[in-house]
């Protein structure tokens, strides 16, 4: 049933930045380093430190304004965001507000219906991530809260939505979508675990019909795909419960607790003015000029839905497999090396999607560190398509293939995988089978036509796999008429 609520949701993004060094100093944004040992006079707030723009970050946020389709400013500000916070060592964040360097982009989904929806990007900014705060968790530390600094001066792109998903499931093909192409770009490595893409869910409720927006929820700092799409879905019901009981929502900064799937108060939410933004007195205004943003469009990979389209008018690839083979920059590329060498585009997509994906999922490793290349994949696709061996004995060749690193020659001519293509052979084989089975003969040349199946693989059994299929098939039919 129909709920008497329309749901608006709109999206904040952090987009951590794959820049060797921070936004603002050359000290290195490397993960996992022992607390505070990634830090300088700059990252650290020290009175008399001056921040420098890391000129990678500029390109990275054009770079993606481009790929969302938004407007690059010709002339944008880094701004001071002042608030008080146990990681934030200066006691002010260097932001955007007034001049962001990208706005007015759009995203396109595809909703649940299988129809597209149109998502609009109000603006994407620069900015600096904080510290973090780690919580004791022994006897000795209990109560104890401790700051590391390393990923304060983390370069972040913020990538805020307009409020235009009407469902969790809208929000979620939404960030998925935009996790892809960062990733894409190579702007970000989208590791949600770590921290480098997480969400600000800003959720409200309305009645049907209604223009005015609810009164809106943020829900802060979630990374992970599952939890956001549970926090949304939990903070819908809760909103709709306080109003059915006569109560308001009240504007408010709330925690997503994944253990217990519910959302709490944290804060109330802050508007624009109590963080007294102000332009950053120490860093210049940014300039792009046209010719940085055309030399950053030229350089701009093939994106996922570009990929798509290609993939599906040149190899003739259903919308379903071209979407698989894009879902990974570098699967993608592997495909379309394969292709290059074979012109048969399904068969390249199946081994991929297939044999290589499975190897790929078994062993955890990313196919940028596959043990068969593209060029050696290919290779053993030739010796099919010259019937040198079947399609199940490839499968033998291409394990082999992964364990050794050997080429599928080497391997057919060590293991003695060529597939018998010599009919008195094969006919010899078929003719010791029909004399030992004169039951089942029998039971064939009555009508039971699915007894072919047993003579077919009798014969590859005894041949141990090397017979040609096609033969065996038409040199059975012959002999089991007859």
């Amino acid at each position: 049933m129909k709920s008497k609520y329309e749901v608006v949701i709109g999206l904040e993004v952090h987009v951590q930045l794959t820049t060797k060094t921070k936004i603002f100093c050359g000290c290195p944004t490397e993960f996992g380093q022992a607390p505070n040992s990634q830090t300088c006079p700059v990252c650290l707030g020290l009175p008399g430190a001056l921040p420098v723009l890391n000129k990678q970050v500029v390109e990275y946020a054009i770079r993606t304004g481009l790929a969302t389709h938004c407007t690059i400013a010709p002339r944008s500000v880094m701004a001071r965001k002042n608030y008080f916070y146990p990681d934030l060592p200066k006691g002010y964040q260097i932001s955007q507000f007034e001049l962001p360097i990208c706005e007015h982009g759009h995203l396109e989904i595809e909703t649940e219906d299988g129809g597209r929806k149109t998502i609009g990007i109000t603006r994407i900014h620069m900015e600096e991530d904080a510290g973090k705060l780690i919580h004791g968790d022994t006897p000795e530390t209990a109560g104890a809260s401790f700051v590391d600094l390393n990923r304060a001066c983390t370069p972040l792109l913020e990538i805020v939505s307009e409020p235009d998903m009407r469902s969790s499931d809208e929000a979620i093909a939404y960030l998925k979508k935009l996790h892809q192409i960062v990733v894409y770009l190579g702007v970000c490595d989208g590791n949600l675990e770590q921290g480098s893409f997480r969400c600000d869910a800003n959720v409200s409720i309305r009645p049907w019909g209604q223009e005015k927006l609810g009164t809106r929820a943020e829900l802060k700092n979630i990374n992970s795909f599952r939890f956001i799409k549970q926090a949304i879905e939990y903070e819908i019901e809760r909103q709709i419960e306080v109003i059915e009981e006569g109560g308001k929502v009240v504007q408010e900064t709330r925690l997503f607790d994944a253990n217990a799937g519910t959302t709490r108060s944290m804060r109330g939410k802050e508007e624009a003015h109590d963080y007294r933004y102000f332009p950053d007195p120490d860093l210049v205004p940014i300039v792009v000029s046209p010719e940085w943003i055309e030399s950053a469009r030229q350089e701009l990979p093939e994106l996922p839905e570009a990929k798509q389209e290609r993939f599906v008018r040149e190899y003739g690839l259903s919308r379903y497999d071209a979407e698989v083979l894009t879902a990974e920059r570098a699967m993608g590329d592997y495909f379309d090396a394969c292709v290059r060498l074979h012109d048969d585009g399904k068969a390249c997509a199946n081994w991929v999607m297939g044999e290589v994906q499975r190897r790929l999922n078994d062993e955890g490793i990313s196919i940028a560190n596959a043990p068969v290349s593209p060029e050696a994949l290919v290779g053993m696709l030739k010796r099919i398509d010259d019937n040198t061996i079947s399609g199940k004995i490839a499968k033998t060749v291409f394990d082999a293939m992964w364990k050794s690193g050997k080429s599928a020659d080497a391997i057919i001519d060590e293991q003695g995988l060529k597939q018998v293509t010599d009919t008195g052979a094969i006919e010899a084989v078929i003719d010791q089978i029909i004399a030992a089975n004169p039951g089942q003969v029998e039971e064939y040349r009555g009508g039971k036509e699915k007894v072919f199946g047993f003579f077919v693989g009798q014969v590859m059994k005894a041949s141990q796999g090397k017979a040609n299929p096609a033969a065996v098939n038409e040199l059975l039919k012959k002999k089991l008429a007859g």
